[in-house]
């Protein structure tokens, strides 16, 4: 360990392993730690399955769960949108090499107590069971301008100023109900809150759009999923760094992070130092440099059937908006199974998750429980919340954000992307990646 290293990384968390391998790709000489005998830190993919039985000190598994190795389950999953940045970031860096994906089978929302197919195409809201006839005319209407919308050909926007009109506003000039704007907002466009309805409109038109032609790529929904589970994808990003001269130890534990003038210069570990200039960690390495942000409640469910009303999906994500159960979080669910080999036979898993917003975390999360019912088995993790409390440029110590309740990669990106901007100076561009690597393997990516 002992030597001098460009970047030091601690944690092995998806933005930990894809910024190490980022930095490599960039030249930068890597030494990547973790206190953890395990990829992943806050989002591994746990097994065999009785490992997960000791993490939640619950009774040994049932023979019914079958053999212990066939499971690899998530302790926060997420789904990657299949024209999304983490996809991008997979093929730019050809880390999908490594890895094999499964197309997630469908995409719900929640209303009145019911399971909805989100309709994303003119077609789809046609035959909708969510809106009323007079409702598929207006929503369709909405959906071909986002379709057809381009930022910079003035004839698509309608009279549309989107660096000015707000979504709300655009949402009554279609006369679009509250109903609508629940789905189009939380479903389609993946926003945790109401806040955007008083902004400019086209980051959310650009999500919308986002979902769409992530949905045309295989039409079943815009999701991907990894076969083996998430712990394949910080594998694949940490074989990337390797390539490049990266260097990984896992169950390193980290003494200390030295400090000259307010400055990082080194990590101390086992008696040895590794000297740096940046530093990159997540929130467990410096809990004096984080504030925390709320909680987030996350049920791992096992369940012997697919999810009622879903059409028999082996994988699927429901949101639940907020609105729907006076709430001010959306509740996600998410469910992967046997067929993406991260369980027995015949068996699901389910994860609930939300931001905590009351003493009873577990009541709060009690709609999407009952939706998954029977249940075999249940896992309740409740973790808490944090986001540095300065940028890093002055100390040079770069950390990442928790993972929040979504079931998507799209604000784990915005933080990747956020964090190497301000440990580069210039922000994140996709082709340059490409060109980087081809520069040091050639142009056959050997």
């Amino acid at each position: 360990m002992d030597g001098e290293y460009d970047v030091i990384v601690l944690g092995t968390g998806l933005k930990e392993c894809v910024l190490s391998g980022l930095m490599s790709v960039n030249g930068k000489k890597v030494l990547h730690l973790d206190h953890n005998p395990y990829y992943g830190g806050e989002i591994a993919s746990i097994t065999p399955l009785e490992e997960l039985y000791k993490m939640f000190h619950s009774i040994a598994a049932s023979e019914t769960m079958g053999r212990g190795r066939e499971w690899n389950v998530d302790l926060a999953p997420k789904f990657l949108m299949a024209n999304g940045q983490l996809v991008k970031m997979l093929l730019y860096t050809e880390v999908t090499r490594y890895l094999d994906f499964k197309v997630v089978e469908g995409s719900f929302v929640y209303k009145s107590g019911k399971i909805h197919k989100v309709p994303s195409t003119e077609a789809e809201a046609m035959t909708s069971d969510l809106m009323g006839i007079f409702e598929k005319r207006r929503f369709r209407k909405f959906l071909l301008f986002v379709a057809n919308f381009e930022e910079h050909d003035p004839k698509t926007h309608q009279d549309i100023d989107a660096k000015r009109m707000t979504m709300r506003e655009v949402y009554r000039k279609f006369d679009l109900g509250q109903d609508i704007m629940d789905f189009t907002g939380h479903a389609l466009a993946l926003y945790r809150n109401e806040e955007y309805l008083d902004q400019p409109c086209l980051e959310t038109i650009n999500r919308i759009k986002l979902y769409s032609e992530s949905l045309s790529k295989y039409t079943k929904s815009p999701y991907l999923y990894p076969l083996y589970g998430l712990g394949e994808l910080l594998q694949g990003f940490a074989r990337l760094s390797s390539i490049y001269g990266g260097i990984y130890m896992l169950n390193k534990p980290v003494d200390k992070i030295i400090m000259e003038n307010g400055r990082v210069v080194g990590v101390q570990s086992e008696g040895e130092i590794a000297r740096c200039k940046q530093l990159i960690c997540d929130p467990s390495y410096v809990p004096t440099q984080v504030k925390k942000k709320g909680k987030v409640i996350r049920v791992i469910c096992i369940l012997s059937h697919p999810i009622k009303h879903t059409n028999d999906c082996n994988s699927c994500q429901i949101i639940i908006p907020q609105m729907q159960v006076n709430r001010k979080s959306d509740i996600y669910i998410c469910m992967v199974s046997y067929a993406h080999h991260v369980a027995s036979d015949g068996k699901y898993i389910a994860n609930v998750s939300t931001m905590v917003e009351t003493n009873d975390p577990e009541k709060e999360v009690q709609p999407a429980l009952d939706l998954l019912e029977p249940i075999d088995q249940k896992f309740v993790r409740i973790t808490d919340q944090y986001i540095p409390t300065h940028d890093g440029t002055k100390s040079q110590v770069f950390i990442s954000r928790s993972y929040d309740a979504t079931t998507h990669f799209e604000t784990t990106c915005e933080d990747i992307k956020d964090m190497f901007r301000r440990m580069t100076g210039s922000s994140f561009e996709f082709e340059d990646m490409k060109r980087k690597r081809k520069d040091v393997l050639g142009e056959d990516g050997q």
